[in-house]
């Protein structure tokens, strides 16, 4: 019965401290935002956020406002947040349903990384892009082939969504 006991209180405890992180993390975004990112917390739910990202400079990307969800689970921060673009984007790492491929997003993460490093790690995948990891092969056979064509097709694929 102690054993049971003990282990109620450690769940709840260890919820508590996700609470708490969240909360830290959530207001560092609104009281010191990273630039090029609007992250706003869903007024319903403190693990739901609304993310704006810029397209990053020198990029198809670039003065683009890109539209993202950012979830984090109940395990977090020993799991990884779920996010994926709103915003439809030609991109070998990021596929039609707007899921990223993205190391620190599943086997890299590590509790000591925080949202900020997560949006900061997305934009940088936008600006170089990994045809070798692809989540959407033809986009990256394209990206392999013909790179030139890719970034051409990137700026004029997102060009409707984005300005």
């Amino acid at each position: 019965m102690e054993m049971r006991i003990q282990k109620v209180y450690m769940v709840k405890y260890a919820k508590f401290n996700s609470f708490k992180r969240i909360f830290k993390e959530t207001l560092l975004l609104l009281q010191d935002p990273e630039p090029g990112f609007i992250c706003s917390p869903d007024p319903d739910n403190y693990r739901y956020f609304h993310i704006t990202m810029d397209g990053p400079k020198d990029t198809p990307y670039a003065g683009g406002n890109f539209q993202l969800e950012l979830f984090l689970p109940d395990g977090y921060p020993m799991v990884p947040p779920k996010v994926r673009f709103l915003t439809k984007i030609y991109h070998p790492n990021i596929d039609s349903l707007g899921r990223i491929c993205l190391d620190i997003l599943k086997d890299q993460w590590s509790p000591a990384l925080q949202i900020r490093k997560v949006l900061i790690s997305i934009q940088v995948l936008l600006s170089v892009p990994n045809p070798d990891d692809p989540l959407s092969d033809d986009v990256a056979e394209i990206w392999k082939t013909n790179e030139k064509l890719a970034l051409e097709r990137g700026f004029h694929k997102c060009q409707p969504s984005i300005r």
